[in-house]
């Protein structure tokens, strides 16, 4: 029996284009299992909108600040909806990119297992103390205090689709990278720049239930993945399931890291807490799984990484979908 899902895209972050091309390919996915979809923007009508349709559940396709900071799922806590994807407390955790060290100790001090993923060193500084206590005349302590030095990676603690994300290879690009960071958030986080094979894994379930799709492999054709590479056709090739040769000459070497990719995608999902569906982005750097952030909202348009995954898996991203709804309701 189809459920009347309420479908959440658009909102008013820097994201709003990604989002409202998400909610346009999950409301297609949705109708196609036989649920009646409700398209709806996050303006000022949203909750009394939701309070007279009655939507059985919710699936937010928001990318960046309200969309995957917990504020639409406390939102939709506080106002009794069910809803597909991660609890608000976990949203609010891994919005917030500097929470990667604490999360992981914690939950490795708790299971005491042994430890997969690794992430890279970096300082996290508020808006706060540039604007007001003279953190950018420090901006020299910077090459000592990430481990390698330079080049970095100048970027907004919290945020998505790399906006404000900046290599910076020397002292003199530090300043405007950290200004045009900030643009997007109140704080930066300046870390060790990794490189190596970019994978973005996505992870369907929970607990330890939850299980990798195939990680998706990304070149790209300019300097970085950022913001304008995603956004224009051509500018990235995606290959799903990673291509072996890209991981080690020695297929069987290859095949055993692709499971420690997997598997470090699994810990920091669980690490997280995380519910439903989500996306671990990462590096290979020939050694380690350097992972950078959880994406509780991963992109669901028709060429996104996680669809991309789902069809790679064998799975219909309508069939995923229909699935997640009805365990949203069922909970």
């Amino acid at each position: 029996m189809g459920l009347k899902v309420a479908v959440l895209m658009g909102g008013a972050s820097f994201e709003r284009e990604f989002s409202l091309a998400s909610g346009k390919n999950v409301c297609e996915a949705l109708e196609a299992a036989g649920h009646k979809v409700i398209p709806l923007d996050t303006t000022g009508d949203l909750v009394p909108t939701l309070r007279s349709e009655r939507p059985d559940v919710c699936y937010s396709a928001l990318h960046g600040k309200h969309g995957e900071d917990g504020t639409i799922q406390s939102l939709l806590e506080f106002l009794d909806v069910p809803f597909v994807g991660s609890p608000g407390f976990v949203c609010q955790k891994a919005w917030n990119k500097d929470s990667m060290h604490s999360q992981m100790a914690t939950y490795r001090a708790i299971t005491g297992e042994a430890p997969i993923a690794s992430w890279p060193q970096g300082l996290y500084i508020a808006r706060d103390a540039f604007k007001d206590m003279g953190a950018a005349t420090a901006l020299d302590l910077i090459p000592e205090r990430v481990i390698g030095g330079f080049p970095v990676c100048v970027k907004p603690a919290r945020g998505g689709s790399a906006m404000g994300v900046h290599k910076v290879s020397c002292a003199e690009e530090l300043g405007e990278a950290i200004l045009d960071a900030l643009a997007f958030d109140e704080a930066v986080v300046i870390e060790q720049w990794v490189d190596g094979v970019e994978l973005a894994v996505s992870v369907l379930g929970n607990g330890w239930d939850a299980h990798a799709l195939p990680p998706v492999e990304i070149v790209k054709k300019t300097a970085m993945f950022d913001t304008q590479a995603r956004m224009t056709s051509g500018m990235v090739d995606y290959f799903c399931p990673v291509r072996l040769e890209s991981l080690s000459p020695d297929e069987a070497d290859a095949q055993a890291i692709r499971a420690e990719v997997e598997r470090a995608a699994l810990e920091v999902y669980r690490a997280y807490n995380a519910r439903d569906l989500a996306r671990i982005d990462m590096i290979w750097d020939g050694a380690e799984a350097k992972v950078f952030e959880v994406n509780v909202s991963p992109g669901m348009a028709e060429n996104s990484l996680f669809p991309t995954a789902c069809q790679a898996a064998g799975l219909s991203l309508s069939a995923v979908l229909d699935e997640l709804v009805q365990a949203a309701v069922e909970r």
